[in-house]
């Protein structure tokens, strides 16, 4: 290999939300020629395995998850328990720091990726690796939450406080609302495994690593990236959208393909919250009826809400008999790429994780946002307000909830030919679009993210 050719180890939460973004910049990595190191958990490397495209560069680096009191036998990620256990997820993980410092011995790779192991700058230090905090959270939610603005090591947050943009923030029209900024109170108090809160790690994890690296562009977020690297005095290195390329032989299950082939283009609402987006019975009841209330052909991929087992179970009366032929409301795994690249899908109805947005984006699919938790609510706040490019499905001040009315209103708005609103976050949507899609783009990104990494090494590339 050249010595120009990076080795890089990566080493996300174990959460599929977290895993798949890595897997996506390895393989951006691995096409340019670099060796990469992907450290998993030993049975969850099956599930990923397929998602390799370079299996010759990008090696798995197999660990043991270990017993954790409360976690159900064998459970190595988020994905294999609820909720409420996900810290214990983060406290086994913890509980891999030898074995891991052990093979990034062997290793010796230059770099470390990581997110949520806050323990990987101290222990890349001993070992003279590069740390890079490589998070799938956007700019504008770092830099809303976490700069030393807030001043985290002397107070805990209020949710006063966390309704009002923190001192010297950019220009934006990102708030938290009251029901919001109660949640994210939490954030700062509670445990998230190990004795130490969320707010914890992550400013540990910032102020200790040697470069920071986000998955954006300077022209969507810009000035949160220089307030971040004014807060933290640390190098921000974007990789650019880092959207996956579906697998070249990848079509669509047939049955899909049938179905959504039977409406005229860009008339079919798509609604999907992710892998680990679960909601309650009766907001998933008002989601399917604003869905049936638009009066328009939909195709919803929902986890079963909160305490029932099967999708069937949880659906309103009478909703499958008034919706047949024209609505499916479906609980498996779907090929979300290629349903929103499909003509006949002309929105999307999303929770507002950041990589379900950016794949909704280099489509031609409108925007219905929908955020339940977390960094969504700050990147629903950019996508509708800042960069107007979507509409926010309104929701109850105190306590977010949301009507059937309210989710027929905003999808009508953004889909209606003669709707001001809709009007005007098309064509935003459009033009970002576009300059998303273009593929000189991901290029000049990547390359010059690699030059970036090379250059903290000393080296110069060829």
């Amino acid at each position: 290999m050249s010595k120009t050719t990076l080795q890089v180890a990566m080493l996300p939460w174990f959460a599929m939300g977290h895993i798949i973004p890595y897997i996506n910049i390895s393989n951006k990595l691995a096409q340019r020629g670099h060796r990469i190191f992907f450290i998993m958990p030993i049975n969850t490397i099956p599930k990923i395995d397929h998602l390799n495209l370079h299996p010759d560069l990008i090696t798995f680096v197999p660990v043991t998850v270990p017993r954790v009191g409360g976690l159900p036998h064998g459970a190595e990620t988020t994905a294999d328990v609820s909720s409420e256990l996900h810290p214990l997820i983060i406290t086994a993980m913890d509980l891999t720091q030898p074995s891991i410092e052990a093979a990034l011995k062997h290793l010796k790779p230059d770099f470390v990726f990581f997110d949520s192991a806050h323990w990987i700058p101290a222990l890349a230090r001993r070992l003279d690796i590069k740390s890079i905090h490589y998070s799938v959270v956007s700019p504008a939610v770092v830099a809303y939450l976490f700069g030393s603005e807030r001043k985290l090591h002397e107070k805990q947050w209020s949710q006063s406080e966390l309704m009002k943009q923190p001192p010297g923030y950019p220009a934006s029209s990102i708030k938290l609302r009251s029901y919001e900024a109660r949640a994210m109170v939490g954030l700062g108090v509670n445990e998230f495994g190990g004795g130490i809160t969320f707010v914890e790690r992550l400013s540990i994890s910032l102020s200790d690593c040697d470069a920071i690296s986000r998955k954006t562009c300077m022209e969507i977020e810009g000035p949160f990236c220089d307030y971040i690297e004014t807060q933290f005095k640390k190098t921000v290195i974007l990789a650019g959208p880092v959207v996956p390329d579906p697998p070249l032989a990848a079509t669509l299950e047939e049955r899909w393909e049938k179905w959504l082939g039977s409406f005229e283009p860009k008339t079919v609402i798509f609604c999907s919250f992710g892998s680990e987006c679960i909601l309650g019975k009766e907001q998933f009841q008002d989601l399917v009826l604003g869905l049936e209330l638009s009066g328009m052909p939909f195709f919803a991929a929902l986890k079963p809400p909160l305490g029932v087992e099967k999708i069937e179970h949880s659906l309103p009366v009478g909703f499958l008999e008034r919706t047949q032929g024209r609505g499916i409301v479906y609980g498996g795994w779907v090929q979300q790429q290629l349903i929103l690249a499909h003509p006949s899908v002309g929105c999307i109805v999303t929770h507002c994780g950041y990589g379900s947005l950016l794949e909704a984006m280099i489509t031609e699919c409108e925007l219905v946002l929908m955020p339940q938790y977390g960094d969504q609510f700050i990147n629903s706040r950019l996508m509708g307000g800042d960069l107007e490019v979507g509409v926010e499905i309104k929701t109850d001040e105190e306590d977010g909830s949301f009507t059937s009315e309210g989710v027929s209103k905003a999808i009508r708005l953004v889909m209606e030919v003669d709707s001001e609103v809709g009007k005007k976050v098309r064509a935003n949507r459009a033009k970002l679009s576009e300059f998303l899609s273009r593929k000189s783009l991901d290029s000049s990104y990547i390359d010059s993210f690699i030059q970036k990494l090379q250059g903290l090494l000393g080296l110069t590339s060829i």
